[in-house]
């Protein structure tokens, strides 16, 4: 196991961005980076022994900072849509920025991934890791209270990418519900479209949306529908049936009930590419996964190793409480009492098969 560090270069801001890199005796590697505290890239073997980076993402200073897209980024205090921006808590109406039409989307604009995070790096039995720590003041986002935020990326010697979430509540109750947000394609992060790839989702239930992609609050069932991936199934199976939740959204970029109960680490969703034989799983306590099959990735920006990358190139697995969970109190809900600290893991585990 070892950790190498590169600087990447500036911000416009002046700030210095690096690069951590951790690589187990298998030859897989995971990047990080301090800024955001982005994931930014995944090496991982074939069947044949071939490496390719499988998480797409961006590589430059600037192409970071801007992140379009929020390849790879940690989202917080809120991950996802929070519906007319705005929620109450402890009796007090809060109003968020509107930066999804009229609702809230990953906590407006003033995102964590434009912040540098302080960096950290050490090892333990097993595995080695970078941890990423930053500050929320009071009022950040347009959130109640402040927060401490420590991400840690740890990669073990069987392969799997862990990200540990530590967030410690101020002096006032708050909404704590983060995610990564990291887009997969198996074959190889410029290897093009990757809905062919095979997915399973541990679900009987998605959250319906409406036109804006915002849960009503109703939880519909899977069975007989395109949201059905309780048998492994390619994405784009399934994509040009007339389903009404399919209409608003060019493709995938819902929330799935996951069957376990909350808190309680499971194997959750699985990818494979059958071409490279890659293969991914997905564990985590989180009772909800957002499934995006990259429907508006913009081709016209440029991203790592020159790629560019076109809607459905890369899909999304993001753990997290419901979205806008916040303004519907039957779903376990993203509230962080004053001095209180939770923990949530997320594991992403590679192999072949």
């Amino acid at each position: 196991m070892s950790i190498t560090k590169k600087v990447l270069g500036c911000t416009k801001n002046g700030e210095t961005v690096t690069l951590y890199t951790m690589r187990n005796k298998n030859g897989v590697e995971a990047s990080v980076t301090d800024l955001g505290a982005v994931w930014t890239g995944l090496r991982a073997p074939d069947r044949e022994g071939r490496f390719e980076d499988v998480l797409l993402g961006y590589d430059t200073p600037d192409a970071l900072y801007e992140n379009k897209g929020s390849l790879g980024a940690i989202i917080g205090r809120n991950a996802n849509r929070i519906k007319n921006a705005e929620f109450s808590l402890n009796g007090k109406q809060w109003q968020l920025e509107k930066n999804s039409g009229e609702n809230n989307l990953h906590s407006g604009p003033a995102v964590l991934g434009k912040r540098l995070f302080s960096a950290e790096e050490g090892s333990v039995e097993q595995a080695d890791w970078v941890r990423f720590s930053l500050h929320s003041p009071e009022g950040d986002q347009g959130y109640p209270g402040s927060m401490d935020i420590c991400i840690t990326y740890f990669l073990t010697v069987d392969n799997a990418l862990i990200i540990e979430y530590k967030l410690t509540a101020g002096k006032e109750d708050t909404v704590a519900n983060f995610t990564c947000h990291p887009y997969f394609n198996l074959a190889g992060h410029k290897s093009g479209n990757a809905l062919s790839q095979e997915l399973w989702i541990d679900a009987d239930y998605f959250c319906e949306a409406d036109k804006d992609v915002t849960p009503t609050g109703r939880l519909l069932r899977v069975e007989n529908t395109p949201f059905d991936f309780r048998s492994p199934k390619a994405m784009n199976r399934d994509l040009d049936l007339k389903q009404p939740q399919l209409q608003y959204t060019n493709g995938y970029d819902h929330n799935f009930c996951l069957n376990h109960p909350m808190g309680r680490m499971a194997l959750s969703a699985s990818a494979y590419d059958p071409e490279s034989g890659r293969f991914m799983e997905v564990y985590t306590g989180r009772p909800g996964i957002q499934l995006y099959t990259g429907n508006f990735l913009d081709p016209g920006v440029e991203a790592k190793e020159g790629a560019h990358y076109h809607p459905g190139d890369g899909y999304a697995l993001e753990t997290q409480l419901f979205p806008n969970a916040i303004n519907v109190p039957e779903w376990d809900q993203p509230i962080l009492e004053a001095g209180r600290t939770t923990y949530c893991l997320t594991t992403y585990k590679f192999s072949v098969k």
